[in-house]
Order: C-alpha cells, then sequence, then structure tokens
C-alpha cells in the first residue's frame, strides 16, 4: 500500500497559484472565484485563505512571476555589455512592449488581471515599475561610460526614458491605441526620440 504524500506549505502555495493561473487563462480573472480554485484542488475556501488572505494576493502573486520572466529576458539584454547603450535599450523597449503585446492579444484574460492589478494599485506593479528604472539606469550609465549619452544622473534620465513609452507601455492604453497606431512602429519611434533626446 502506498502511503500519501503530504505536500508541504510552499507545494501547496504552487498548487493554488498553478490552479488559479490556470482559471484566469481559461475563464478570466473576475470570473474566477476563491471556491473555484478550492473546488478544482479538492479543498474548502477556507483552506486555501489559510496560504492567501484574499483572492487579490494570490492574483498578486501570479503577475509578479509573469513580470519576473519579462525581468529576466530584460536582464539578459542587460548583461551584453558589448552592444552598445542605444541598441540595449531599444532592444529592451521593444521586449516590453511584446510581452505587453502578448498579454493584451493572445492571453486577453490575463491582461484583465494586469488591469485589476494596476486599478487596485498592488505593490507588485510598482515593483515592476522600479525595476524597469533600475534596469534602464544600469544600460544609459553604461552608455554615459562610453561616451555614448551625456545626461547628469542615470537615474532620472531612466525615469524620463520610462515615461516616455507609456503609451506602449501601459496595458490600458496600449489597448486603446492599437486600432490607432502600428503599435510597433510607434515603440520604435518613441525609442529613437528618448536615445536622441540622451545624446543632447
Amino acid at each position: 500500500m502506498t502511503l500519501k504524500t503530504r505536500l508541504t506549505a510552499d507545494e501547496t502555495r504552487e498548487r493554488i497559484l498553478d490552479t488559479a493561473e490556470e482559471h484566469f487563462r481559461r475563464v478570466g480573472y473576475g470570473k474566477t472565484a476563491v471556491a473555484d480554485i478550492a473546488g478544482t484542488l479538492g479543498m474548502s475556501p477556507a483552506n486555501v485563505y489559510r496560504f492567501f488572505p484574499s483572492k487579490s494576493s494570490i492574483c498578486e502573486e501570479i503577475a509578479s512571476r509573469l513580470l519576473d520572466n519579462c525581468h529576466e529576458a530584460l536582464r539578459e539584454i542587460v548583461a551584453e555589455k558589448r552592444t552598445p547603450a542605444s541598441e540595449r535599450l531599444a532592444r529592451m523597449t521593444m521586449a516590453i512592449h511584446q510581452f505587453n503585446k502578448s498579454q493584451m492579444f493572445d492571453e486577453k484574460r490575463l491582461h484583465d488581471m494586469v488591469e485589476a492589478a494596476i486599478k487596485e494599485n498592488w505593490h507588485v506593479i510598482k515593483a515592476h515599475l522600479e525595476t524597469l528604472v533600475v534596469l534602464f539606469a544600469e544600460v544609459i550609465q553604461d552608455g554615459m561610460a562610453a561616451g555614448e549619452f551625456v545626461v547628469r544622473d542615470p537615474v532620472e534620465a531612466a525615469w524620463s526614458f520610462k515615461q516616455c513609452h507609456v503609451t506602449v507601455f501601459h496595458p490600458s492604453l496600449i489597448e486603446q491605441c492599437a486600432t490607432l497606431f502600428d503599435l510597433d512602429e510607434q515603440t520604435r519611434r518613441l525609442t529613437q526620440f528618448a536615445i536622441r533626446a540622451l545624446k543632447v
């Protein structure tokens, strides 16, 4: 007779997150209740609440996992120190835009979850934006050291660089602008403009 293996707390948390993400992808964030997640796992809602205090805390963890994938791709670009800073910045902005666009059009139900995160001002969204500034600042600092950029403060420049791309970084604006612009071309044009500003 095989004894049933008891899951650790971390393993149970991961099962809850995996199940919740599957529900969000299939039926959407708004239509998924904690009871749905618990039922799929054969748990009671009260047991799910032992690991996550609310549905929004589950969503925050899932959003964090998604955004970590984006950050990892950006860090790989940042690490290519032999590539000119301006080229790395252009690749980074396009990578962010493509990530956002894929969530918008390919994973629309997950996009709705991220929209909710922005509206509810989840900590993970703030951390994501701060991470973008840190990564942009590192590349801008490299460009300053190489004489490619002439700005004085890489962090301030990175914040302005990020803000310049708001129409192609912000999920709500992506959705609105998609019918008005070629978003890929819009991203390239904004990046070219922002990079020229770093060189003045």
